[in-house]
């Protein structure tokens, strides 16, 4: 073997769960490549790679050996090492000892406290074989598995039983026992296919060895191509094109090692249910891809994924359109069930349901946001009558079977029901979009009714449950109270609605139970509104500084801290902006050390310096401009006047001391600066900025 080698790494397990299969290998790859690296043998590339049963890394330019690692030991002092005589004593005798060495073998280094006794030596590098299953067993161990699992009589701990692993550099089997498994250098085929062991001659032979011979697609995103190929092409047999959810996408990849496509068909009469309903059973619970035509349609035709290259594929065919067809019948039942009776006659069954138990019921939550939704309304002059009836109507959907039935159908079936009753469309829409944005970059509500809605029933969300003490802590957030701030802002930024969130907090928590006391949780829930607005901007790519910057002045409607983020942003860009954050800062500082109240008038006669007279006559001269651009919420283009105060700015701090010794004129320019920095704090705290 060279000095390098390629590195095979395989662990064959029983099937793995497909929706963890990506984050398991890839927190193993990164934990094999880290571990390798702390041992001092970097590879020089590291792939992770994927199917049900079976984790694997292939890593390129391993070396074979650590390098050779001088090392030096400091021992004590020479003047305690030595008597009079010069002979040594017990302390450099017990050094040299544990050294392994006698006293004269040991060198002497001088430093500037003094010379000291020290052994050198260089330790030889350690062979990668005898390192490498201690690196492996540290990345099994590291990997985020919430329960593992015992099997058989061992001890072995695992998401899934081991059946065998491989441990491969160059053309050499590593001697290691991994989970309880005797490492090998034979990989396994298709459970079907070829279950027979299949030997690998070097770590570059395991996946053309697996495709070609074992039936195994064992990269996960090469598996994943195939699938959606497969899939487009059969849509396109049978006249449509097919919905390819990414997240479907990679669970199915996650449940083949052989992919074949299979065209399915079902009974026309069940294109009279929602598609949506149909759209849900097959994608959650077979795990189909629809088909649908150019407009959008649902066509009677599905496609599933075979983990089987079968030679009777009629049969697989059958034997899903068998399956599907009595969730479909379920689905069609459900949906004529539930047009027999209105939806508003399922309002006073939400007196059953309890949202929180200390909230109320979903009838009260149901109160509450109707009114909250009705002042909303009159802010926003959206029509009252619609909003009014869709607050009402918001929640009657979860009674009914198919709703109960497929839960991610609220508001979906809601829409369909509205329009079932005659309800008019803002209404309908409203039930749907009120769960709008669902995740980031979702889309929002269509217009003000739906828009109401979704703020109100957030709102009211919000301020309960930070009432009663349950805010989202670590990862734990089962009232999805962080999706529900960002939409509420998302909406308020992005829908361009003009309201003030501190307000709407104080009203959603005036709607709530006296005995919650909501109005003293607002400032809780305002500032963990605002944390998620940092993170909304950060991902963005706006810089942390500039969020920083606004929020020190506290605007408390959205879309105005959005427009002073938008204008700092712009003001970054500007040539003066470094010099001008700089004498912000600068001015900032000055005035947090004067004591006493701020002197805030200027008088004229009292501006000595030629430079504190510029500055004066260009601030008078730009205050009445920028005044009225900011009472406008032109927050870009204020700043942007304001950028022509550079020059004055840096000349008057040239040439003009503050703090003179006489009071009068320490005081006026103390208030001109005061001034000044007033008219940049309407926009925002620029000394924040780098």
């Amino acid at each position: 073997m060279s000095e390098r080698s390629d590195l095979l790494i395989e662990i064959g397990t029983e099937e793995l769960p497909p929706k963890a299969l990506t984050t398991l290998r890839d927190a193993f790859v990164d934990g094999v490549r880290r571990g390798l690296e702390a041992a001092g043998l970097a590879p020089a590339g590291a792939r992770g790679l994927a199917a049900p049963r079976r984790l694997a890394v292939l890593l390129q330019g391993v070396p074979l050996r650590q390098a050779d690692r001088p090392m030096e030991r400091r021992g004590p002092a020479v003047q305690a090492a030595f008597d009079a005589e010069g002979r040594p004593t017990r302390a450099a005798e017990g050094f040299a000892r544990s050294c392994g060495v006698a006293v004269a073998d040991l060198e002497r280094m001088e430093t500037d406290k003094g010379a000291w006794l020290v052994y050198r030596h260089v330790e030889p590098g350690r062979a990668a074989q005898d390192l490498i299953p201690d690196v492996v067993a540290g990345a099994l161990a590291g990997l985020p598995i919430p329960k593992r699992m015992r099997w058989g009589d061992g001890d072995a701990e695992f998401v899934r039983p081991v059946h065998w692993v491989v441990l491969l550099l160059g053309d050499r089997v590593i001697p290691a026992t991994i989970l309880g498994v005797q490492a090998g250098g034979e990989t396994r085929g298709h459970r079907f296919h070829h279950p027979e062991p299949l030997p690998l001659a070097a770590p570059a032979d395991y996946l053309p060895v697996l495709e070609q011979r074992g039936h195994v697609l064992a990269d996960f995103e090469a598996r994943r191509e195939v699938i959606r190929t497969q899939v487009e092409r059969a849509a396109a047999e049978a006249g449509g094109r097919a919905v390819v959810e990414p997240e479907l996408l990679d669970e199915v990849t996650a449940l083949v090692e052989w992919p074949v496509a299979v065209l399915g068909h079902f009974d026309a009469r069940f294109l009279e249910v929602p598609q949506e309903a149909l759209i849900s059973t097959m994608q959650d619970n077979q795990k189909y891809f629809p088909v649908v035509d150019d407009a959008g349609r649902l066509m009677p035709h599905f496609i599933t994924i075979s983990n089987v290259d079968s030679r009777e594929l009629e049969r697989v065919r059958e034997g899903n359109e068998r399956v599907i067809r009595p969730r479909f019948a379920d689905a069609e039942f459900f949906w004529n069930q539930d047009r027999k009776r209105p939806l508003e006659s399922h309002l006073e069954g939400l007196r059953q349901v309890v949202f929180q138990q200390k909230l109320g019921t979903l009838y009260d939550k149901t109160q509450r946001v109707t009114a909250l939704a009705e002042h909303l309304a009159g802010a926003l002059g959206a029509p009252a009558d619609p909003v009014r009836r869709a607050a009402r109507l918001s929640k009657c959907d979860l009674q009914t079977l198919m709703v109960y039935e497929f839960t991610e159908l609220q508001g979906v079936m809601g829409r369909y029901y509205a329009l079932h009753d005659g309800e008019p469309e803002a209404v309908a829409r409203a039930l749907e979009e009120q769960y709008l944005p669902r995740q980031a970059g979702d889309a929002l509500p269509s217009d003000t009714v739906g828009q109401v809605l979704a703020l109100a029933d957030r709102l009211d969300t919000l301020t309960g449950i930070f009432a009663i003490g349950l805010k989202p802590s670590g990862t734990k957030d089962p009232f999805g109270l962080r999706r529900a701030a960002l939409g509420v802002l998302r909406i308020l930024v992005e829908a361009g609605l003009p309201l003030d969130l501190e307000d709407l907090l104080q009203r959603a928590a005036a709607q709530h139970d006296p005995v919650v006391s909501a109005p003293a949780a607002v400032p809780q829930v305002l500032e963990y509104m605002l944390e998620r607005l940092r993170a909304y901007y950060q991902d963005r790519g706006i810089r942390p500084e500039v969020f920083e910057a606004v929020r020190a002045v506290h605007p408390t409607r959205p879309l105005d801290f959005d427009r002073r983020v938008r204008a700092v942003e712009h003001f970054r860009t500007l040539p003066q902006a470094e010099a001008l954050a700089a004498a912000h800062k600068r001015i900032h500082n000055i005035l947090r050390k004067v004591e006493g109240e701020l002197p805030a008038v200027v008088d004229p006669a009292l501006l000595a310096e030629p430079a504190e007279q510029a500055l004066h006559a260009r601030l008078e001269a730009l205050q009445g401009e920028v005044t009225a651009q900011l009472d406008g919420g032109d927050y870009s283009g204020g700043l942007t006047a304001l950028a022509a105060l550079r020059e004055p700015v840096d000349a008057f701090f040239d040439q003009v001391m503050v703090m003179a010794e006489d009071p009068a004129l320490r005081d006026n320019r103390i208030a001109l600066l005061n001034q000044l920095a007033a008219l940049f704090l309407r926009v925002a705290d620029l000394s924040r900025l780098p």
